[in-house]
């Protein structure tokens, strides 16, 4: 008789707390697996370097775009840098 007793007991708070903590780490568990499919496609000609623009965006560049390009100005200081940017000193 005790086990039908144990089945109507209500659900009290500390009988969520483990359930809510449990679910909470989920995400730590990583059910996403990376496709291999994926891993090969991102070659060097594929790949994306983030730059920033003189309006402060930023813009996805191809890499190999990147190493056909030539450099105009290398090392700037900040004060180059902020006018710019159009900043205010």
């Amino acid at each position: 008789m005790a086990k039908e007793s144990d089945n109507n007991k209500p659900i009290t708070r500390r009988g969520i707390l483990p359930i809510l903590g449990s679910t909470l780490l989920l995400p730590f568990i990583g059910f996403n697996q990376s496709n291999s499919e994926n891993e090969i496609n991102t070659d060097d000609d594929e790949a994306y370097e983030t730059l920033l623009k003189p309006d402060g965006t930023t813009v996805k560049v191809k890499v190999s775009a990147l190493k056909k390009s030539n450099v105009v100005k290398k090392n700037i200081s900040n004060k180059a840098f902020l006018t710019w940017l159009d900043k205010k000193l």
